[in-house]
């Protein structure tokens, strides 16, 4: 296995020594993580449910390679660096205005504390913590043997020192090598950090190894046919007319000051201001890699380097908690949905009410019930946001354009978005079909995004036609088009996936599962009717 390193990494005497040595430790005392967006379909079950592999012939090690010997774990330390904002302040659910609501502060002079909550992944003196990435689809790193992620990480640093420099509290590139990326990977995150460039520069940010948000010249006319006098903060990877993929404004300041983002992204969901001015507004950032299928659930975040000096300082993170994310989903500043669950009684509901309670604000499941309660108004096209909760093991399910009565809604109606514990042992051998997300028996959705079970998750749901999208957490699971649908699950046909009006709601399977701030916005010319 030694013969494997070139032995110029394992005597470890040239500059960067401290951080090979504490990079490989890191590397190798974590645990692997599990793969996200397995979508691979295990054998089929057909009864309904109550409710990175290595190369071929590669070998995991056992240890780390006898002549390397752990750098200490090396803490954040105190920045001495301006700060840049406070933490995000909590959004009431329903918050129409989210653009007053997250107005960030400006910037102050500086000071030596961070603020509340913030990290920086930036120690001040080297690049500990870091290492050198490109752009490249990140699921073909992950699935690497963990040796040969950490040689790889171990190498990229001979470049890191060639091209990148530590000056006082900023980190300087020269516009060539690999990218600094973040040894440790985010979720959902807010980030703080200011560049200055050159004139002609061109740089950027990757979040969750995927570009970008752009930087650039904007006075550059050689660029302006890319977009370049629009001004930076865009997600320029976008497709084109995509939101997002150009700023809202022009927000650059003239060269040789300091810019500053903040960026915040749960799931995909991309908020950034630059200089203080919104310049993208909860736009789902692309995968560029595969843009049909969401970002990682985590991923690093990486400083691009393209062919001029640029300057960075004052980074810092706050990781964003699962309640303050959802009330990020929730405070969308999006007209037109109205509430159809008053948080105290099932008014408004009709079907099997009997076999459903109100808990603490939200519509429960009662244990060992089930059938389907549903609104007494019908929807055509719709948009549907709700937060749910899952105990362990737990199964049900959302019915789309349900007929009413008795019937089985995952058959009857359009569809039945499946809701499930995708993480439960017993569900372990499912078809891909039933589990979260899915349009049940015909269509699979991507998994690996729900939270665990016994946390609240926010999820959007839009039908047009015959089209639904689900959006959970911030990141999409299910883009489909049922009228393409050919084969089911077990062969059994869906007579009611035709269907073009229906009601909305909750196909119960036996599990307390609960659903609360539910809320339905009709599309186009759609009415909701009784």
């Amino acid at each position: 296995m030694l013969a494997a390193i070139p032995l110029s990494l394992l005597t470890v005497t040239s500059q960067g020594a401290e951080e090979r040595q504490g990079l490989l430790k890191r590397v190798f005392s974590k645990k692997k993580p599990a793969a996200c967006c397995d979508d691979k379909a295990p054998a089929k079950v057909t009864p309904k449910p109550q409710g990175q592999q290595l190369p071929k012939g590669e070998k995991e090690p056992t240890k780390l390679p006898p002549a390397v010997k752990p750098a200490p774990v090396v803490k954040d330390p105190v920045v001495k660096a301006p700060v840049v904002a406070k933490p995000v302040p909590t959004i009431k659910s329903g918050t129409k205005n989210v653009i007053a609501a997250r107005q960030p502060d400006k910037v102050t002079p500086a000071t030596t504390k961070i603020p509340t909550g913030f990290t920086s992944p930036f120690n001040g003196k080297d690049f500990n913590g870091w290492w050198g990435f490109g752009t490249a689809d990140p699921m073909k790193f992950k699935a690497l043997s963990p040796f040969e992620q950490a040689k790889k990480k171990v190498e990229s640093m001979e470049d890191i020192h060639a091209h990148w420099k530590v000056e006082g509290n900023e980190i300087v590139n020269d516009g060539k090598g690999l990218y600094l990326t973040t040894e440790k990977e985010y979720g959902d995150f807010e980030l703080l950090l200011e560049y200055k460039m050159l004139p002609k520069g061109d740089s950027g940010i990757y979040l969750k190894y995927v570009p970008q948000v752009q930087i650039w010249d904007f006075t550059d006319p050689e660029k302006f046919k890319l977009g370049a006098d629009k001004g930076s903060g865009g997600l320029w990877n976008n497709s084109p007319g995509k939101p997002g993929k150009d700023p809202l404004v022009l927000a650059d300041k003239p060269f040789g000051q300091w810019n500053s983002f903040r960026i915040i992204q749960v799931g995909a969901r991309t908020t950034i201001w630059l200089n203080g001015k919104l310049v993208v507004d909860n736009a789902i950032l692309e995968n560029y890699f595969n843009r049909k299928a969401p970002l990682l659930l985590r991923g690093a975040i990486q400083l691009q380097t393209h062919g001029s000096e640029i300057r960075w300082r004052n980074i810092l993170i706050r990781e964003i908690p699962a309640a303050e994310a959802n009330e990020l989903l929730a405070a969308r500043n999006e007209t037109g949905f109205s509430k159809v669950f008053d948080g105290k009684t099932l008014n408004g509901w009709a079907g099997a009410k009997e076999n459903y309670e109100v808990v603490d604000g939200s519509i429960q499941c009662k244990k060992g019930k089930g059938g389907v309660l549903y609104t007494e108004k019908k929807f055509a096209d719709f948009k549907a946001r709700l937060e749910f909760l899952v105990p362990p093991g737990g199964n049900n399910g959302l019915a789309i354009r349900f007929p009413g009565g008795n019937s089985d809604a995952a058959y009857s109606g359009m569809c039945e978005l499946q809701v499930l514990d995708n993480d439960s042992p017993k569900y372990a051998k499912l078809d891909a079909r039933q589990y979260h997300g899915s349009a049940y028996a015909m269509a699979p959705a991507h998994r690996g995004y729900m939270r665990p079970a016994g946390t609240w998750n926010f999820q959007e749901v839009t039908v047009v036609g015959s089209k639904i999208t689900v959006e959970l957490n911030g990141s999409v699971i299910l883009d489909t088009d049922l009228s393409t649908v050919k084969e089911f699950m077990a062969n059994r046909a869906h007579p009611g996936k035709e269907l073009k009006e229906g009601h909305f709601g909750f196909a119960g399977h036996s599990d307390p599962v609960r659903f609360r701030n539910i809320e339905i916005k009709p599309l186009g010319d759609s009415k909701a009717s009784k």
